[in-house]
């Protein structure tokens, strides 16, 4: 019997489950068929709400937190009456529309797209409150972190409401103070300076560097970081980054926390290629390291990329370029050895391109020299990315790698964010040169996403104007040349100088070629034309010794009076130099010509190490009316002999060279003066016309000129930094000679004296100074010769100065004060012929 009892349990156990587990699923399928009644829906169908009921199986429960997780309801509620399900909810209201109140210095445009509350959708209040926090984000890097912003709702007809968001903007709240621990290699000052991030002082009105931006500052820390190890520091690290708002100072404290580690130099240097078929001769002439030089990690990198595109060239596409470095810790020496081998044969499957919403795609694949299915190369990439961050069209560029759909393939990955490259700028300045001047220009170096820089402007000032327009395309035909074209038109007023007005109209087509990462060629062709006019009205009387003014041109027995002997005299006027003359009219000149640029500075806004020169030539003659070659070359070196003081030395000089059957005219020469030494007024330097009384204003210019420069900067004790105001003392020397406008028809003994026969007429007699065709003697009375006797003195001016230099917000400014030591006198009364000015200032404005 035992047995038989213990044989039916089993059997009435799985019948009982069996039972059980039908039970459960008739009892679900009744729940899940059941009627489900919706309540207080007015907006959302019924069928939607019940929709999230029967989807889970009569989980009541469930369904209700799905429900409220559409936000479409401020509340649900899931109950039983009797066999059906009565869901009820009471919706959100709808959006009629987003508004801002107090807000001053961000519109509502700025702050709309970023939020989540939008017109049209339904009010919540919980993303009404996420929306104030972005609100406050964005204050908060735009320098208001004391703003506060408080949402409300006011209601509206058929359950719509407005969505007030109210701003109390609050003070600024910048930067108070940077400070560096742990630093000794580098003054604070120094480290501050490598930065974007500034303090805020008296101009922060005028800038926006000094507002808190955790980006920003992150960014600034990478620049901090690559300087140390440009500069040998091979240990150098950040430990750590304090960043806290001073609610007594109204602004934040930023500490940086430094470890700098010893200052390395290089030792041994060698490649060793492991590759059988590249010599490693040829490899070691791409070495930027040399042993004894300071370590530098900028000179490493180019090394690689020098190495990597040799060995591609050499056919090794896949060639692997490492730098293997033996620290001598003792001897604070760094052994490098550049690995050359074969690296893995993997490809590049795709490049994706993401978050570029401005910048078109093709702008940013054309930065990398490997493309889809081109052999990886991590230094090629890597160059690439260097290259995406120094066009200045992103906020953050970041290139990352990921598996490709093969172990031999890989997928680069380029995540950008578009910043705004377009400037519209207004500028205002005063030169002792230029005088009072504005300009208006409105520039973008992105255009319309395709990486193309396009500038107009106009300006107007007190001695000069005229307006430019200029396009470039930094990819012509899509290769790593550019290509531009400019557009100009300039009235410029010399009568204070050499009595003469000239306006130039005309454009120029350019080329420019990337031979190295240092050396560049840029090829040109200019056409334009010169108009020179002399001014002869009652204000401006230059000319009327040739065409009398009614009530201001002395007549004397029918006859212009010229001669100081007579009490009067056209020329005591103001009358302009028979050379100036001679140049009246229009001219066309067309010309091409090249210049080959070499720059190694370390950072050309403000310099401190480097070098910077450039040859330019141009010939005159492919057509147009003028024929002449002109050559000059500037050459700039700078070296900082201590921290924050630098040296610089300069050398300048250019020859212009007339040839064909015509002449050189007045605007073909060039005028110098406080470009090649300071001390000198403009047009103060050169030939002159001694022959005109008011030898001031009768500069006809040189063919030749020569210049050298030394200047040291220097912080000014105890002036904040911050305020970018420096010191300077300076020597400059320099010449200018060789006028060749016309025929030169005579010479007279030591002073070069020369005279200039505007009638080219080959007489070449000199008597007493003045040459025996003149229109002078035999009793006749005129107002002017028709010779002009020039002066021209090759003599080295020279001068010493100080200077205060500001990099103010409203842009640079600078005052000189120069003594010139040597000048150019007249050979035939030993008066100064040069024209000095001890004091220049210069400035502008952008804002």
């Amino acid at each position: 019997m035992m047995r038989t009892d213990t044989g039916r349990k089993p059997r009435s156990g799985l019948k009982r489950t069996i039972a059980l587990a039908s039970a459960t699923f008739l009892l679900s399928g009744a729940a899940s068929a059941q009627t489900v009644v919706v309540e207080g829906n007015r907006r959302v169908e019924t069928e939607t709400i019940r929709s999230y009921v029967t989807g889970r199986g009569g989980n009541v429960e469930a369904a209700r937190q799905d429900l409220v997780a559409t936000g479409l309801f401020s509340s649900v509620s899931v109950s039983r009456r009797g066999g059906a399900v009565v869901v009820r909810v009471s919706e959100n209201n709808v959006i009629n529309r987003v508004a801002f109140e107090g807000n001053k210095r961000l519109k509502g445009e700025q702050l709309r797209p970023e939020l989540q509350t939008q017109a049209g959708g339904s009010y919540n209040p919980a993303t009404a409150d996420a929306d104030r926090q972005r609100i406050l984000e964005i204050y908060r890097r735009s320098g208001r972190g004391l703003a506060s912003v408080t949402p409300r709702v006011v209601d509206l007809p058929n359950g719509r409401v407005d969505v007030v968001f109210g701003v109390d903007e609050g003070d600024k709240t910048g930067v108070k103070e940077i400070r560096f621990e742990g630093n000794q290699a580098f003054s604070n000052s120094r480290l501050r300076g490598i930065m974007t991030t500034t303090e805020g002082n008296l101009l922060s009105f005028l800038k926006t560097t000094d507002i808190y931006d955790p980006d920003r500052l992150a960014a600034d820390q990478e620049l901090v970081r690559r300087y140390y190890l440009k500069n040998g520091y091979a240990d150098f690290r950040v430990v750590s980054n304090d960043v806290r708002f001073d609610e007594q100072r109204g602004g934040y404290v930023i500490v940086i926390t430094v470890d700098e580690g010893p200052q390395y130099r290089v030792g041994g240097v060698r490649v060793d290629s492991r590759i059988p078929d590249i010599e490693t001769a040829r490899l070691q002439r791409q070495v930027q390291t040399s042993t004894g030089s300071v370590y530098s990690a900028e000179a490493v990198e180019k090394t690689l990329t020098g190495i990597t595109v040799e060995a591609g060239r050499r056919g090794y596409a896949f060639a692997q370029v490492r730098p293997q470095g033996n620290k001598d810790t003792a001897n604070r020496r760094i052994d490098l050895v550049y690995v050359v081998e074969e690296g893995p044969r993997v490809y590049i499957e795709r490049i994706n391109v993401r978050g570029n919403t401005r910048t078109k795609d093709y702008v940013i694949r054309r930065e990398f020299e490997v493309g889809e299915g081109d052999a990886y190369n991590r230094v090629l990439v890597d160059r690439a990315e260097r290259r995406l961050n120094s066009l200045g069209y992103f906020k953050k560029v970041r290139v990352t790698n990921e598996p490709g759909s093969t172990p031999d393939r890989v997928v680069v990955n380029v995540d950008l964010e578009d910043q705004a490259t377009g400037q519209f700028s207004v500028s205002g300045g005063y030169s002792t040169s230029d005088g009072f001047i504005g300009e208006v220009a409105l520039s973008e170096s992105n255009f319309l996403g395709n990486g193309q820089y396009v500038r107009v402007a106009g300006s107007v000032g007190q001695f000069a104007q005229g307006v430019d327009f200029s396009f470039t395309e930094p990819y012509f035909l899509g290769q790593r040349f550019s290509a531009g074209f400019d557009l100009f038109a300039k009235e410029s007023d010399n009568t204070r100088y050499a009595r003469y007005e000239n306006r130039v109209t005309g454009g120029t087509l350019r080329f420019g070629f990337p031979l190295t990462d240092e050396l560049s060629l840029g090829v040109r062709y200019s056409l334009y034309e010169s108009d020179l006019k002399v001014p002869n009205t009652s204000k401006n009387p230059f000319n009327d010794c040739s065409i009398p003014i009614a009530g201001v041109t002395d007549v004397l027995n029918g006859q212009i009076a010229g001669t100081p002997a007579a009490g009067f005299g056209c020329q005591l006027n103001g009358e302009a130099s028979v050379a100036v003359k001679e140049s009246r009219g229009s001219t066309i000149t067309s010309l091409g010509g090249y210049t080959l640029a070499y720059n190694t500075l370390e950072n050309p806004r403000d310099p401190r190490n480097g070098f910077l020169g450039e040859v330019r030539q141009d010939i005159a003659g492919i057509g147009g009316d003028s024929q002449f070659v002109r050559t000059s070359g500037d050459a700039r070196y700078f070296y900082e002999i201590y921290e924050d003081i630098v040296g610089t030395a300069r050398l300048q000089g250019g020859h212009i060279l007339g040839f064909g059957d015509r002449s050189l005219r007045i605007v073909d020469h060039y005028f110098l003066g406080p470009s090649l030494v300071r001390g000198f007024a403009p047009s103060g330097i050169g030939p002159r016309d001694i022959s005109v009384p008011d030898t001031r204003t009768s500069a006809v210019g040189g063919t030749t000129y020569a210049g050298a420069s030394l200047e040291v900067q220097f912080p000014i004790p105890l002036a904040p930094r911050e305020l970018g105001i420096k010191g300077a003392v300076f020597a400059d020397a320099g010449t200018l000679f060789g006028f060749d406008a016309g025929q030169k028809i005579g010479r007279s003994g030591k002073s070069d004296v020369r005279f200039f026969d505007v009638n080219r007429d080959g007489k070449v007699n000199a008597v007493n100074g003045v040459e025996a065709g003149c229109n002078v003697g035999s009793g006749l009375v005129v107002a002017q010769t028709e010779c002009a006797t020039i002066a021209d003195d090759d003599l080295i001016r020279s001068a010493v100065g100080a200077s205060l230099l500001w990099q103010s917000p409203l842009g640079p400014i600078r005052f000189d004060y120069a003594f010139p030591l040597s000048v150019a006198k007249n050979p035939l009364n030993g008066a100064k012929l040069d024209r000095t000015q001890a004091f220049r200032f210069s400035g502008g404005s952008r804002f």
